[in-house]
């Protein structure tokens, strides 16, 4: 696997070469430019790339990760043609149907970031299901990100803590960082320590703006439906061996 990190420093810094990082969250980049590789149709790609899912949730449980997150459908995904984002509907329904069993005996939490509600009715539904039987489990979260944009998450976390000042239940200077990291879809998962994008590109995409702030950066040259646990074993080694100073010396 290729890696090219944010920070090029390989000296081992205070997280020490064996930290493990508690949260960490995946921007799964690359199905259809795989699939075009390999002469096959974009679902192919996708298709693979629910199986590339399937190996690093389980890498990251076996690594001790707390939580692994993953952006499957942003809120500007509706831009595709709606015969893709069909293949994308069917795949997510299909991955409940095969995982949910999996991820509930191992004791996974499956948790939804974003607004699942604007899919169809019965794609909705399933998703409800799945994370009302999930929800008493606690040995690792996994939370998927559909219909999700960062900016979006912010703005409807400023509209939910004016309308608390609004009604009286707070004091507008009571509004800190900590009042609106409640009101975040993510209030409920650890702080995200490392942020991995697949396929060489460069960018957060309307990723978890916020939580990103002091995460570490990893972007791979890697296709998505090719990550694994192996890649992810590496992502993790090379995240030990960062330096996380959070604005100190």
């Amino acid at each position: 696997m290729s890696l090219t990190p944010a920070s090029a420093d390989p000296t081992p810094g205070i997280a020490g070469g064996s930290s493990v990082p508690r949260h960490v969250a995946i921007i799964m980049d690359g199905n259809g430019r795989w699939a075009k590789a390999r002469g096959l149709p974009r679902a192919a790609g996708h298709r693979q790339g629910a199986e590339a899912a399937r190996k690093v949730l389980r890498a990251a449980g076996e690594a001790g990760v707390e939580c692994l997150t993953l952006y499957a459908f942003s809120s500007e995904n509706w831009r595709r043609p709606e015969e893709e984002i069909n293949d994308l509907m069917g795949l997510l329904r299909l991955y409940i149907a095969k995982e949910l069993g999996t991820l509930h005996k191992e004791g996974i939490r499956l948790k939804i970031i974003g607004d699942h509600t604007a899919f169809e009715p019965g794609t909705a539904r399933k998703v409800d299901e799945a994370v009302a039987r999930t929800a008493t489990n606690s040995r690792m979260t996994l939370a998927i990100a559909l219909n999700y944009g960062s900016r979006n998450e912010l703005v409807n976390a400023a509209r939910s803590l004016a309308q608390r000042v609004a009604g009286g239940e707070m004091e507008a200077q009571a509004i800190d960082e900590a009042a609106i990291e409640a009101a975040l879809d993510t209030a409920d998962l650890p702080p995200l320590d490392l942020l991995i994008r697949t396929s060489g590109e460069r960018r957060l995409s309307n990723f978890l703006l916020w939580q990103a702030a002091y995460a570490e950066l990893l972007f791979v040259d890697t296709l998505w439906p090719d990550f694994d646990g192996d890649a992810l074993r590496l992502a993790i080694a090379d995240f030990g061996n960062r330096e996380r100073r959070y604005g100190g010396l």
